[in-house]
C-alpha cells in the first residue's frame, strides 16, 4: 500500500474551483515532484494533504496518508498528525521561523509537542547536527536573523524532521537560494528521504531543480494533473503540450543584438567597502568586515554584464555603491566620466541616470497608488518634470507589452509577470544610461521568466540598453548577458565573455558554481521557445 494515496481530489473555495480530480500516489522512500506554473494547484494539493485549507473550502475525494483518511479527521487528530506523520518545509524560511525565539527552542518545541518521551533539547541538538548545523559551530542560542538564508532553510528542515515523519512536503524550498546552497539543500532532502525511508513530495515551478533528484514527476495545469510518469521517461518523451512548453521555458534562450560601441560607461576602480562589526568586549577595538575588496571592472555603453556569486559574496554591497546609496572607503566609481560620489556624498545628477529593477515586483510598488503614479516616480529625480507625462507613460507601457489603459489600474490587478513589466517600465521612463536588474526574474515561473527575458532582449534592440544583471540563476545569466563577473568573498575572481566563462572556466570557484547549477536536458521533442 502507498504511503500517500490521493484519489479524485477536487477542491473549491467559496464556490471557486481550485482542484479537479487530482489523483497521485507516493511510496515510502520515494521522491515525487509536482510541477507547474503559479496557480496550477501545486501548493493547494500539498495543503489539502495536511488539511491546512482556508475557510470556505469544500473537499471531495479521498486522501489516505499512512492508512488514515485525513479528510475524515477532526482538528485534534490532524494536529497530532502534522509534525509527527507528515511535515512541511515552506518556501520562505524567514517567515516560517519565529524571529523572537532561538533556533534551538523552535526545534525543541516540535519534539515537546509530539514526542514527550524524548529529551527535546538533546533531540534538537541531534537533528540540527544532522542538517549541518552542529551546535559547536552554530549555537542553538542563535536567532533566525543571525543566520544566512541557507542556514535558516536547514533550521526549517530540522523542525520538519525532528519527530521522524513518514512524509515530508517541501514547497519551493530553494527558490531564493544561490546555486551552491540550493544544491546542498536538495542533496540534504534526498539524503534524509533515503536514510529514513521517508516519502518526499517536492513542489516546484522549475523542472531543472528536480530533474536529477525525483523518481517521478507530476505536471499540473489549472488545477488538474495533465501528465505524470517516471522522470527519465518524461524528460525523454513529454506527451502533453503544456509539459513540452514547461521544458522549453526552462531551457529558454534569447538572442541579444551586437554591441554597437565600446566606449566605457561605468568604471569601477579598486573599490573597497568595510563594515564595522559589533564589539565583543567593552573596551575592545571593533573589528571590520571587508564586503568589497579592491573590485575593478568597466561596463561599455550598450553592453550587458552579469554579476554572479553566492549569498554574502558582496554583490548587493557593490550594487548599492554603484547606485550611490552607500559610500566606499577607497576607490572610484564613475558614470560616463562623472563620479558617483563627490567628497563622500552621492551626486544626484549622476544617480538619476541609473535605475533599478528589483527582485520582488509587488514589494517594490506602493499598493495604494495607481500605475501612472508608480511608473513616473523617477520623474522626481529630474530637475524639471517633463510636460508630456501622459505620452511618456503610454510609450513606456507599450514598450513593455502593456496597454496605455493600464495606467489607471492598481498593482494588485496584475499578475507577477505583468508587475515585473511595470517595474521595467518604471526603470525605462526616464531613459537611464544604466539599469541594474537585481534578481529580476528569480521569483517568476519559468514560462513568465522566458517572457521577461524576451522582453529585455527586445528592449535591447529598441533602446540599446546597458545593464548589470545580478542573479544566482546561471542559466539566465548565460543567455541574457555578453560578459559575466564572478564574485567571491568581496573579490571579482573571474570575468570574461559569458560563453567563454561558462564553457571553459579558469577559477575553481566558477567551476563550483557551474557544477552546482541545475540543468534540464533537452529532449528531441522539446523545442526551445521562440
Amino acid at each position: 500500500m502507498s504511503l500517500l494515496s490521493v484519489e479524485n481530489l477536487s477542491l473549491s473555495i467559496r464556490g471557486t474551483s481550485i482542484l479537479r480530480d487530482v489523483s497521485l500516489q507516493l511510496d515510502a522512500g520515494e521522491v515525487v515532484a509536482i510541477t507547474g506554473e503559479s496557480g496550477s494547484g501545486k501548493s493547494m494539493t500539498a495543503l489539502a494533504v495536511i488539511q491546512l485549507l482556508p475557510e470556505g473550502s469544500e473537499v471531495d475525494g479521498q486522501i489516505v496518508l499512512d492508512g488514515d483518511d485525513v479528510t475524515a479527521m477532526n482538528e485534534a487528530a490532524l494536529c497530532r498528525l502534522r509534525g509527527d506523520v507528515v511535515s512541511m518545509v515552506f518556501q520562505e524560511p524567514m517567515t516560517a521561523l519565529n524571529p523572537v525565539q532561538t533556533i534551538g527552542a523552535q526545534v525543541a518545541e516540535t519534539v515537546r509537542l509530539h514526542r514527550p518521551d524524548l529529551d527535546p533539547v538533546k533531540r534538537a541538538s541531534e537533528v540540527l547536527t544532522r542538517v549541518g548545523l552542529a551546535p559547536d559551530l552554530i549555537p542553538m542560542s542563535r536567532y533566525p536573523h543571525e543566520l544566512s538564508g541557507g542556514q535558516r532553510q536547514r533550521v526549517v528542515i530540522a523542525i520538519a524532521i525532528a519527530c521522524g515523519p513518514k512524509l515530508l512536503i517541501a514547497d519551493e524550498p530553494t527558490t531564493a537560494l544561490d546555486v551552491t546552497t540550493q544544491a546542498q539543500i536538495l542533496d540534504l532532502l534526498v539524503q534524509l528521504a533515503g536514510e529514513d525511508g521517508m516519502g518526499l513530495m517536492m513542489i516546484t515551478h522549475d523542472l531543472a531543480v528536480v530533474a536529477q533528484m525525483a523518481q517521478r514527476i507530476i505536471v499540473m495545469q489549472n488545477g488538474e494533473v495533465v501528465e505524470a510518469g517516471n522522470t527519465s521517461t518524461l524528460l525523454a518523451n513529454p506527451q502533453h503540450p503544456y509539459t513540452r512548453a514547461l521544458f522549453a521555458a526552462s531551457n529558454h534562450q534569447v538572442t541579444l543584438p551586437e554591441i554597437a560601441q565600446t566606449t566605457p560607461l561605468l568604471r569601477v576602480k579598486n573599490v573597497v567597502r568595510d563594515y564595522v562589526l559589533p564589539r565583543t568586549r567593552l573596551f575592545q577595538r571593533p573589528a571590520t568586515h571587508r564586503a568589497v575588496d579592491h573590485v575593478s571592472f568597466d561596463i561599455a555603453r550598450g553592453e550587458r554584464v552579469g554579476l554572479v556569486g553566492e549569498s554574502g559574496c558582496g554583490k548587493s554591497t557593490l550594487t548599492r555603491a554603484i547606485l550611490g546609496l552607500e559610500a566606499v572607503q577607497s576607490g572610484s566609481i564613475t558614470l560616463d566620466g562623472a563620479p558617483v560620489f563627490s567628497g563622500g556624498t552621492p551626486d544626484l545628477s549622476v544617480r538619476r541616470r541609473m535605475q533599478v529593477v528589483f527582485q520582488d515586483p509587488y514589494g517594490s510598488f506602493n499598493p495604494r497608488h495607481r500605475v501612472a503614479r508608480l511608473i513616473t516616480e523617477p520623474f522626481h529625480l529630474l530637475e524639471t518634470r517633463p510636460d508630456n507625462t501622459d505620452e511618456r507613460i503610454a510609450v513606456a507601457l507599450t514598450a513593455v507589452g502593456l496597454s496605455p489603459d493600464d495606467a489607471e489600474k492598481y498593482p494588485h490587478q496584475f499578475s507577477g509577470g505583468q508587475r515585473q513589466r511595470l517595474a521595467i517600465a518604471r526603470a525605462l521612463i526616464i531613459r537611464p544610461d544604466l539599469i541594474v536588474f537585481d534578481e529580476a526574474v528569480s521569483a517568476l515561473d519559468v514560462s513568465v521568466r522566458a517572457q521577461i527575458l524576451d522582453l529585455i532582449a527586445e528592449l535591447c534592440v529598441q533602446y540599446d540598453l546597458t545593464y548589470l544583471f545580478i542573479s544566482h540563476d546561471l542559466s539566465v545569466v548565460r543567455t541574457i548577458t555578453d560578459r559575466v563577473l564572478v564574485m567571491q568573498a568581496g573579490q571579482i575572481v573571474e570575468q570574461g565573455a559569458t560563453e567563454a566563462v561558462f564553457t571553459a572556466p579558469t577559477h575553481p570557484y566558477t567551476r563550483t558554481l557551474i557544477d552546482a547549477a541545475p540543468i534540464l536536458p533537452v529532449s528531441p521533442k522539446t523545442k526551445v521557445m521562440p
